[in-house]
């Protein structure tokens, strides 16, 4: 698969969460959002590589600076998805 085809969207905004049995991911771009269900094995991988990813970055164009503060609550939550859909 070449990655350099695959039409890419700006993601607004990522909101995670969690069950004992899985990690859900929902990615917003505008007013559409898709949301992705990974095992917990799967997560951590992804966490590796992501993790991975931006180590190689850093290492090629700089330090990024980001904070993360998880006590601050998203504008988007993921029990408004439905919401004005009708169902």
């Amino acid at each position: 698969m070449d990655f350099n085809k695959i039409p890419k969207q700006f993601c607004e905004n990522v909101v995670a969460g969690h069950s004992e049995e899985n990690f859900v991911i929902l990615m917003s771009v505008g007013e559409t959002a898709a949301a992705y269900a990974l095992t917990p094995p799967h997560m951590k991988r992804l966490v590796q590589s992501l993790s991975h990813q931006v180590e190689e970055y850093e290492k090629k164009f700089g330090l990024i600076k980001a904070k993360w503060s998880p006590g601050i609550e998203s504008p988007l939550q993921s029990k408004d998805i439905n919401k004005g859909s009708g169902e």
